[in-house]
């Protein structure tokens, strides 16, 4: 069993870019397609603290259902968390974990730094 898990979405370019870069250094992570498997609350709150950034952070923020939910910058950590378990394409993407950090694959090479 791989001890890199990563959050893809096929259908994303950078996702693509990223997972290709990583296979290309040699890397191998357990891939999670988390729009059809989502995240339950607890997994986000664990992935928050291991990218060590704010819950908005992780957030896609320009995307349609953000705002359709009637989120912003002022909503508190719970509504995010809440939102993006109930709703995974507000989850940016893709997200690579080792056992003690994460990193946001923008720009794709961020997932080679916490390697």
């Amino acid at each position: 069993m791989s001890d890199l898990v990563y959050w893809h979405n096929p259908r994303c370019s950078k996702s693509r870019e990223a997972l290709a870069l990583l296979h290309e250094n040699g890397y191998q992570p357990a891939i999670v397609t988390y729009l059809t498997l989502p995240p339950t609350k607890s997994e986000l709150r664990r992935a928050i603290s291991l990218l060590n950034l704010p819950v908005i952070a992780m957030m896609r923020v320009k995307e349609k259902r953000f705002a359709e939910l009637g989120l912003h910058s002022g909503s508190t950590d719970d509504e995010l968390i809440k939102a993006m378990a109930a709703n995974p394409i507000l989850i940016e993407r893709p997200i690579l974990f080792t056992a003690t950090k994460a990193a946001i694959g923008r720009p794709v090479e961020n997932v080679l730094k916490i390697l």
